[in-house]
């Protein structure tokens, strides 16, 4: 997710480079794109950073375990064809 901190930073860097009127009015500009810019990431459908690590690691246990009863359907699978053969 985005840091608003960082973009806060920018922001303050950007404007003290600039004389003391168009400040005034960075000042302002700065407040509103702030606003706006918090506003549509707040809108957006953002999962943070440890919700993926979480489900990353669900996914990877579900995926273990798909995989050790894959190899056990396999197992009964190959039993039942052996049983059915020696009827």
């Amino acid at each position: 997710m985005i840091n608003p901190a960082k973009i806060e930073e920018i922001a303050k860097q950007i404007s003290s480079n600039m004389p003391q009127g168009v400040r005034n009015l960075a000042e302002t500009f700065e407040a509103k794109t702030k606003q706006a810019i918090q506003t549509k990431l707040t809108e957006m459908d953002f999962v943070s950073r440890e919700e993926f690590d979480i489900q990353s690691k669900v996914l990877i246990r579900t995926r273990e375990k798909l995989t050790e009863l894959e190899a056990k359907v396999a197992e009964l699978e190959a039993r039942l064809e052996k049983q059915n053969d020696a009827e």
